[in-house]
């Protein structure tokens, strides 16, 4: 699979115990993504965070949260990530959903190292 270096970066902010048919979302649009052929996926949680309705969640023990923060990633061309999006649209309900111009230096396999 090929990435141009002028790229596009699709990220997804979502909460840890958002669902889409009986699934967490998170794991439904990495699997959505991969299933369309995109680049790759990459979902990141953080440990503090509050969104639109300003509710704070956080992991601090005494206020153990049982949906703290999601950043889902994903790379690939303008096209792909335009086309993507009406599917996404479908599967969120809140969230925040943001488009970054990327430039792609490197994108390899572990494989793709060792042999050149």
């Amino acid at each position: 699979m090929h990435i141009p270096h002028d790229a596009t970066l699709l990220r997804i902010f979502i909460g840890e115990s958002d669902r889409w048919e009986h699934r967490p979302l998170f794991e439904a649009i990495v699997l959505k993504a991969r299933e369309l052929h995109l680049a790759g996926a990459t979902v990141l949680r953080g440990p503090m965070g509050f969104g639109k309705s300003s509710r704070l969640h956080t992991a601090k023990i005494l206020r153990l949260s049982m949906d703290l923060p999601l950043i889902i990633e994903i790379v690939d061309s303008e096209e792909k990530i335009q086309s993507f999006l009406p599917i996404l649209d479908k599967m969120m309900g809140a969230g925040l959903v943001t488009l970054e111009k990327v430039r792609v230096i490197s994108y390899r396999a572990e494989t793709d190292a060792v042999t050149g």
